[in-house]
């Protein structure tokens, strides 16, 4: 299958077996901690009800699982998500939301409503809460999108590599925006830092030792993602790619599935940039470690080091195997997409939306992998894309053509 010039060998691609996980590891009471099916009716009662929620498209690509030889693959799209373009408004915004209604119950002396929140019925109080974080860019956005919403101040921390478009895209949403000096993870103890000194609140997608409680929220908003996507299936499935940060999409999808099929979960297979691969160099080691160096990866919203503490206790059960997708394969995903053959939609996919796509891709060639999986005529695969044309101006470098014109194809 050839989907652009510049791809490599997807049979060179690494592939590496979790050995920690078991098929039939049961979901534990430290994991039902985490994530559970009371936090997501609550995700889904509050977002739900936010101006703008529709849930996202889960598109059949038949004629690109024919030239994969699966039986059918599933994208869900989450380019249209609150026009924030990722699936990131989910998680940031939500915690948020939790964060102040928090705050709120504390200064009031009672237990505040959702609703008192979503209606903003106490400005003063909440705006003198600062909420801040570190991002790549989406994350940054859905946080500072829902300080506005809700009437909250909001300071943002990028590093070194993040676009100025990213910069600017954060910025129209009222937030004040800091550039630090080195990688991601650096960014992240600055944003950390910074808040203690300052009495700010923290909302980070990805946990450290005594920073547990937000991302928990952050990653409970996600699993509706995956909850649309599960409902609308019309099989269970039977593989699912999931891309890979600092891993909190990843369990809060796994988590989903697990909790949904049990024991007759689909295969769930990790997708690492290869330049900031922390999950497989993690699940070689048998425990976390950190990539270091500038995590240079053009999948910016994937460019992080170090595995999220809570998004490790799930994945360490429940994820079967993990792959390092290089840069060019998830180029010639987004072409591949942009220019479909064999009647499927043209999709809009950001460079950190494909790694999925490509571990697939991947897998289905190299026969160890394939094996090992259980790939083949009969899978039925799951994919999220998770972010669309975030960075407009880098997106047509990258495809050739402007998002909005393949979106105009689409109808």
């Amino acid at each position: 299958m050839t989907l652009h010039p510049m791809q490599s060998d997807a049979s060179y691609v690494p592939f590496l077996l979790n050995p920690l996980a078991r098929r039939n590891a049961p979901w534990t009471p430290g994991q039902d901690a985490i994530l559970n099916e009371e936090g997501l009716a609550a995700a889904r009662a509050t977002i739900t009800q936010w101006p703008g929620y529709a849930p996202t498209p889960l598109l059949n690509l038949r004629g690109l699982a024919s030239e994969l030889g699966v039986d059918a693959l599933y994208y869900k799209d989450e380019g249209s998500r609150f026009g924030l373009g990722s699936f990131k408004a989910l998680g940031g915004a939500y915690a948020v939301a939790r964060l102040i209604q928090a705050q709120l119950s504390e200064k009031l002396g009672r237990d505040v409503a959702m609703d008192e929140v979503t209606s903003v019925a106490h400005p003063a109080l909440v705006a003198g809460i600062t909420v801040c974080c570190a991002t790549d860019g989406n994350h940054g956005r859905s946080v500072a999108w829902g300080a506005r919403t809700f009437g909250a101040a909001c300071v943002i921390f990028i590093h070194a590599t993040v676009s100025d478009n990213r910069k600017t895209a954060i910025e129209a949403y009222g937030a004040e925006v800091r550039r630090c000096e080195g990688n991601y993870d650096d960014s992240v103890r600055t944003a950390q830092e910074t808040a203690a000194a300052e009495g700010w609140f923290v909302v980070s997608d990805t946990s450290y030792p005594g920073y547990m409680e937000v991302p928990k929220d952050v990653m409970q908003g996600y699993e509706l993602m995956a909850d649309e996507a599960f409902r609308a299936l019309p099989d269970r499935p039977t593989h699912i790619f999931l891309q890979t940060g600092v891993g909190g999409m990843a369990a809060a999808v796994t988590a989903a599935a697990v909790r949904r099929w049990g024991t007759d979960r689909p295969a769930i297979v990790l997708c690492d940039p290869d330049k900031s691969a922390c999950w497989y160099e993690s699940f070689k080691a048998g425990k976390p470690v950190a990539v270091g160096g500038d995590l240079d990866t053009l999948m910016a919203g994937l460019a992080c080091g170090e595995v999220s503490a809570l998004a490790w206790e799930i994945l360490q059960d429940h994820a079967d195997a993990v792959m390092a997708v290089p840069d060019d394969m998830a180029v010639a995903a987004m072409c591949r997409l942009a220019r479909p053959t064999a009647g499927d939609p043209p999709v809009v996919a950001g460079e950190s939306a494909t790694a999925g796509l490509v571990g697939l891709q991947a897998a289905v060639t190299n026969a160890d992998a394939r094996a090992e999986l259980g790939l083949g005529g009969s899978s039925r695969v799951v994919i999220f894309g998770t972010e669309g044309d975030t960075d407009p101006e880098l997106y047509e470098e990258l495809v050739g053509v402007p998002g909005d014109e393949i979106r105009a194809q689409a109808g």
